[in-house]
């Protein structure tokens, strides 16, 4: 019988893989499981299992990790502390005057409380019950007003802190406090062009949503200080990683412990603090296990050579490097429709992100760019978790309802990322100009 080559055992691993997904079978699962044969395939079994064993451990004693659970429980406090009621109520009053003013006030609400979530879900499970039914009450479609908070809750991705944004930095060793900063104005471009997404659909269809208006100054003015503990956070969060008195860990921890004071100034109590603690550990856990289980394959990945073989690939491609970044960003928004985006993120930098950088890319600029991709993959059928989270919060209105909704937003996602291509140092001059 002919021995099977390390090329043709990784093909097969990569086709293994991408079939579990497909057939249900969770990403970490699939991952780990491919790569613990794949390895024992290539290297034997004392070498792959004892490989495989190692990885938990060595990977969950990373420092840079431990930043992932800070950022989390900051979002989780901040929601069981009620501040997301407080930021929509002062987006609504300052912003509500305008054509589709609810679905603009979510939109920066949303944007607003990114600033101290991780977590796009959450983001958006956490406006579905504050938004949505202001919006409806307002005269708002179930489509609309699903819509906005489902593509709302993605800017959680490229606002800092970011989980996502801390994985890519992980998976391709480059500066978490870079990556970070190099999110915030993407994160507000990509707001911003929501904003006017929705300005122009309303200005055109003005059943799109009514403007809202009876809010006096002195309204407006009151709301303000609702806003402070998400101000606090960006404070010291920016002003940690600008002046480097503290590592992108500790200035998520001294974040997490502000929103807790303020929690308890609120009124907090220990039921609520215990479901922000819990939260964030199933979260965090399940962040985790799919870094151990992507790991995994990983190394197999490594072994059979397949991300250099890619990589020469791309590189002797007769195309300029755009076309083929173009052509990498479309089987992106392709494979999102099938995983989510923490798994697609895992399973495809190892192999794309070495041609990217051979092609003369920017590290920073890439993890920008393919975040945003993932913030797209959110929100595309079938698998859109933010449009599932939004359906699962209101099962008053179908996931179609809510994919439908997205439609626009997706346009504007679009739309952002060749904005980003084309002026790439709307990525690149923050992190330069502050850490240079």
């Amino acid at each position: 019988m002919t021995e099977l080559s390390n090329d043709t055992i990784g093909i097969i691993g990569v086709v293994a893989l991408l079939v579990m997904v497909v057939i249900g079978v969770r990403v970490y699962i699939a991952a780990a499981t491919v790569g613990f044969i794949g390895l024992v395939a290539i290297i034997g079994w004392d070498a792959g299992a004892g490989m495989i064993g190692t990885i938990p451990h060595s990977k969950s004693v990373t420092y840079t990790l431990s930043v992932l659970p800070m950022f989390i429980l900051i979002g989780y406090l901040a929601f069981h502390a009620g501040i997301t009621q407080a930021l929509f109520d002062a987006a609504r009053k300052w912003l509500g005057w305008l054509p589709g003013g609810l679905a603009v006030a979510s939109v920066m609400a949303t944007a607003g409380f990114a600033a101290v979530s991780g977590a796009s879900t959450a983001t958006a499970a956490v406006f579905a019950r504050v938004a949505i039914p202001e919006m409806l009450s307002a005269g708002y479609s179930k489509s609309i007003a699903a819509g906005v908070v489902a593509a709302g809750g993605t800017l959680a991705t490229l606002i800092p802190p970011s989980a996502i944004l801390v994985i890519y930095a992980i998976i391709v060793e480059e500066s978490v406090g870079q990556l970070l900063l190099a999110g915030f104005i993407p994160g507000i471009v990509s707001a911003l062009i929501y904003v006017g997404i929705i300005l122009i659909w309303a200005k055109i269809d003005p059943t799109v949503g009514p403007a809202i208006q009876g809010y006096t100054w002195t309204d407006r003015i009151k709301a303000v200080p609702g806003t402070f503990p998400v101000i606090a956070v960006v404070i010291i969060i920016f002003s940690a990683m600008y002046f480097g008195w503290a590592t992108p860990t500790e200035a998520g921890a001294l974040g997490a412990f502000v929103v807790f004071v303020m929690a308890l100034l609120k009124g907090m109590r220990w039921p609520a603090l215990r479901e922000s603690l819990l939260d964030t550990a199933k979260l965090t856990v399940m962040i985790f296990s799919l870094i151990w289980g992507v790991l995994a394959f990983v190394r197999f990945l490594g072994f059979a050579g397949l991300p250099e073989h890619f990589t020469n690939f791309i590189v002797a491609l007769p195309y300029e490097p755009w076309v083929v970044m173009v052509c990498i960003l479309i089987a992106y928004a392709i494979l999102g429709m099938f995983m989510d985006a923490i798994g697609m993120l895992l399973l495809t930098l190892p192999v794309v992100y070495p041609a990217v950088m051979a092609l003369g890319y920017d590290s920073i600029w890439f993890g920008i760019i393919v975040v945003k991709m993932a913030e797209v993959c959110l929100v595309t059928p079938p698998i859109g978790l933010n449009c599932f989270v939004v359906s699962a919060v209101r099962p008053d209105i179908p996931i179609w309802t809510v994919f439908r909704g997205v439609g626009p937003f997706v346009i504007a996602d679009f739309i952002t990322v060749a904005v980003f291509m084309i002026w790439p140092e709307v990525i690149t001059w923050l992190p330069q100009t502050l850490l240079n």
